[in-house]
């Protein structure tokens, strides 16, 4: 992403609807798997890959030791910012770890800026434990790609059956697959549509609406919702898919 897509981002990780949700979506699967954090537990070692500007990495690190990884240095810049530690230069399709090093591995909304997701979740395999866990959310729908896709320099947004076939080729067992963001699925639809025929900016931005904080809250618990009800239903379509696999215990 361009310096001013990251300085947005780290301006609304903490309060826009979006990355709330995402974040909150995280912390109910790392309490779903693993209990809430416990003093008397031994801590998880987690990687957080792609992790921008640091928001996730944060939220997460009651469970552990999180390493918090990104390509960019900017990005690590950010996270910086933020009081974090343990950070490192990544290549995710080349990462600097030992074989099975990390309990868990959070991919958020990163597979798709890779030239090569394949080789990166064979590597997200080979780093994790014989039992370890990755969390991941890709951007849904092909049909989706939008100026917003463009700014953030994705090569892809993906298909169901797409990101099940790269996860098993990986060797990884699929827990969960299904999509996120449904809710407001028509609105996001309908507006990419709107805006296929204006004027792209130069260079793109990323859609990220400003709401009033009223609405912006609304959003917010709407999201915070749908992450509830998705522990027992599985969405049909969405915005994002979510995935989390493990792998084996041979």
């Amino acid at each position: 992403m361009n310096a001013a897509e990251y300085e947005r981002m780290y301006r609304l990780e903490d309060s826009y609807w979006w990355f709330v949700g995402r974040l909150r979506l995280v912390q109910d699967l790392m309490k779903r798997y693993y209990g809430a954090p416990q003093t008397d537990k031994a801590p998880l070692n987690i990687l957080d890959i792609g992790c921008g500007t640091g928001a996730m990495s944060q939220r997460i690190s009651p469970w552990g030791r999180v390493i918090s990884a990104d390509f960019s240095p900017l990005a690590l810049r950010f996270s910086r910012r933020r009081g974090l530690k343990h950070l490192i230069g990544a290549d995710a399709m080349h990462l600097p770890c030992r074989p099975d090093s990390f309990d868990a591995l959070i991919a958020m909304d990163m597979l798709e800026h890779l030239p090569d997701d394949a080789t990166a979740l064979c590597e997200f395999y080979r780093v994790l434990k014989p039992g370890g866990r990755v969390i991941a959310t890709v951007p849904a729908n092909p049909r989706l790609w939008s100026e917003h896709d463009d700014a953030l320099m994705h090569f892809r947004r993906y298909r169901k059956e797409e990101v099940a076939k790269r996860f098993t080729e990986a060797g990884f067992v699929i827990e969960n697959l299904t999509f996120s963001m449904t809710l407001l699925y028509p609105i996001v639809f309908m507006q990419r549509k709107l805006n296929a025929n204006r004027t792209h900016h130069d260079p793109p931005q990323a859609s990220m609406p400003q709401f009033p904080p009223l609405i912006n809250s609304m959003l917010t618990g709407m999201v915070t919702f749908e992450n509830y009800i998705a522990r027992h239903i599985k969405f049909p379509f969405g915005v994002t898919l979510l995935c989390t696999a493990t792998k084996p215990i041979v």
